[in-house]
């Protein structure tokens, strides 16, 4: 975090060219994307259905690489459209002779689906169908009378039922196997837990830390597919969850060795019976049940209780989390939702303002750029600002240059088909990789299908993809001004948040007796995934303006409750110990001390420069024990 802030664009530039190397799946999921999207084009230009470029957007933003779960998300999205569409009725018949009316009824829906989609799992689609009821409502103007229904309506629910179903059916034939992605899963997390078992040093097991950051949700939900979709035999479903929460816990142990722990012959025999289960699932036969628990190291049993669940002992089932309600628990306590609704939405109304103020209704993109740009925190949007802006100075780029040098040469719809798999494969590569590169990938989708998709065949009229990357970029500008100038949210409201849900965690998982201690292991999983979120959120502070970044004193604070947090969480899970009742008290005190932000006192930083030093690696050491540490986040959360 130190190189980060004293060079973050040198540190940020290397990190953005590394999330651009490939990586197992990549290929896979990128030619999958740009084949649909020229098939949806396709389609589009064939039967003359409006909007192209929508509908090849949706499915870069939307397909997933698992194929079961982009047949999901299609089916969401198409009964949501449909349901959205059908209320679209009477709102369209009540606001289509007044303007103000309409200007009204926009925020208020938008506003809505916005808040739903921020405070449960519905997410990022709220944001898709806020964007549609804006633009069919903005439209009415374009069809007078009885037709506002019959055309524009009729429109939108084409424009992306279409490319759904398409996807359905594509997911179907050509998507990618959740199977075969669960064994790749737990096949990456068994090597990466081998390989670390060969460096007893904790600071070069960047890979496994990695690993545990993700946490399980995603596989977790692909463990259910397998069973909702009955994809494979009950028995072999139940197997597959099993393996997956096994592999997580193996990771966990592994990760929970002090420095120097174990010897080197037993690390060596660990390491040989986690190769003996990779050699097992590579050649598709059943691994040998490794050697019960020795009761050598609880973190030790731990990793062989792991072993003989994926090798299908019996009794050694692993329970799966809870059921996770559709909204969150803070869903009408946590201001953040609504703050992010009312702003994305004041974006989205302010850009309707000033291209029907200039009556320019070219640069419209302005108002669908605010619906797909704006995040919670002043540092996320930045950071999405900054990808987007490069997204789209490269999508305009590559869409610009085929209408002064490819475009001219075609005269077919295969030909433009051919132009938009081109296209898109270098937006679907950017798009695959993580949330630090990703957008830029959307935005170069989104540029692209602008520039060169309007009408119903290859076009050569450059004044619209003028306008249209116009609007693009008026919409990130006016992103940009509401979220640090308006609305602010400084990232350090999401560090605490994320860091107070993971003291939570922990008081929850310090309760178990020691007969009970590995059962939470989706509580431990969820620990790590919050305090993956913080660490984004480190990487993302160097570009909050300086108002509203914490000072350094506090982000060290924040760093070194973070890897205490971190190693806590280990630490207790492989304890094999019942802990003393008032540990549980004192964690279940910390996320309300985390969550207060004051000024950092003269005895903290006093504190800090003799315990601390520059830098939250140097309380990791191994002599600091579970006392140790948790005085330290009291000392910090409540200072």
């Amino acid at each position: 975090m130190a190189n980060l802030a004293e060079h973050p664009v040198a540190t940020m530039t290397r990190q953005m060219v590394a999330d651009l190397a490939p990586f197992p799946g990549r290929l896979a999921i990128t030619w999958r994307i740009a084949l649909l999207a020229a098939l949806v084009a396709t389609v589009a230009m064939f039967y003359e259905l409006p909007d192209a470029a929508v509908s090849c957007y949706l499915v870069v933003l939307l397909m997933k690489p698992d194929g079961s779960e982009s047949c999901v998300v299609a089916v969401a999205v198409i009964i949501l459209i449909t349901i959205v569409i059908a209320l679209m009725v009477p709102l369209s018949q009540w606001t289509a002779d007044s303007p103000p009316l309409r200007f009204l009824t926009i925020a208020a829906v938008s506003f809505a689906l916005l808040y739903i989609g921020a405070a449960s799992k519905l997410g990022e689609i709220g944001g898709i169908l806020a964007l549609i009821v804006a633009v069919v409502l903005t439209l009415q103007f374009k069809a007078p009378g009885g037709d506002i229904i019959s055309t524009a309506l009729r429109y939108a629910w084409e424009m992306v039922a279409m490319p759904m179903a398409m996807m359905i059916g594509f997911s179907l034939i050509l998507g990618r196997s959740t199977v075969r992605l669960l064994r790749n899963t737990v096949l990456q997390r068994l090597t990466t837990a081998r390989d670390a078992l060969a460096l007893p040093d904790p600071s070069q097991h960047e890979g496994l830390r990695d690993l545990l950051r993700e946490g399980n949700d995603q596989p977790a939900k692909r463990a259910g597919f397998t069973r909702r979709f009955h994809l494979v035999p009950s028995s072999a479903a139940s197997q597959i969850e099993t393996d997956i929460w096994a592999s997580y816990q193996l990771m966990l142990a592994v990760s929970a060795f002090p420095p120097n722990k174990l010897t080197e012959a037993a690390r060596d025999t660990l390491a040989r019976e986690i190769q003996d289960v990779i050699d097992a699932l590579e050649s598709g036969r059943e691994p040998q049940v490794p050697n019960a628990a020795s009761g050598a190291d609880p973190a030790e049993d731990l990793i062989r209780d792991a072993l003989r669940a994926i090798a299908g002992a019996k009794g050694k089932v692993i329970r799966p989390a809870p059921k996770q309600p559709f909204f969150s628990s803070d869903a009408f306590s946590n201001p953040d939702y609504p703050r992010f609704a009312l702003k994305t939405t004041a974006a989205a109304m302010l850009c309707y303002v000033i291209y029907s103020g200039l009556n320019w209704q070219g640069i419209h993109t302005a108002m669908i750029t605010c619906y797909v740009a704006s995040l919670g925190t002043t540092g996320e949007t930045i950071h999405k600002l900054a990808l987007r802006i490069a997204g789209c100075l490269v999508g305009a780029i590559m869409g610009w240059g085929s209408i002064l040098f490819l475009i001219p040469h075609m005269d077919s719809i295969g030909h433009l088909a051919l132009l938009v798999f081109s296209g898109s494969f270098v937006a679907a590569w950017v798009a695959s990789g993580n949330e630090r590169i990703s957008y830029a990938g959307i935005q170069i989708a989104m540029a692209f299908f602008l520039s060169i998709l309007h009408g119903f065949g290859p076009s050569l009229d450059l004044e619209v993809a003028r306008d249209r990357i116009i609007g693009i970029l008026v919409g990130n500008i006016v992103v940009f001004l509401i979220s640090t100038l308006i609305l602010p949210v400084p990232l350090e409201r999401r560090l605490r948040l994320n860091l107070s849900k993971a003291l939570a965690g922990l008081a929850a998982l310090a309760t178990p007796p020691a007969d009970r201690r590995k059962d939470p292991i989706a509580q431990a999983a969820a620990v790590e995934q919050s305090l993956g979120h913080v660490n984004d959120g480190f990487f993302l502070l160097p570009l909050e303006p300086r108002r509203l970044r914490p000072n350094d004193t506090t982000i060290r604070g924040l760093q070194q409750i973070s890897a205490d947090a971190e190693a806590l969480n280990r630490s207790l899970y492989a304890s094999g110990k019942t802990m003393p009742s008032s540990l549980a008290a004192r964690l279940t005190a910390l996320p309300a001390a985390i969550l207060q932000q004051a000024e950092p006192s003269n005895n903290l930083h006093a504190w800090q420069r003799s315990h601390l030093g520059t830098s939250a690696a140097q309380s990791t050491k191994a002599g600091d024990d579970f006392e140790t540490r948790i005085q330290r986040i009291e000392m910090l959360a409540r200072a």
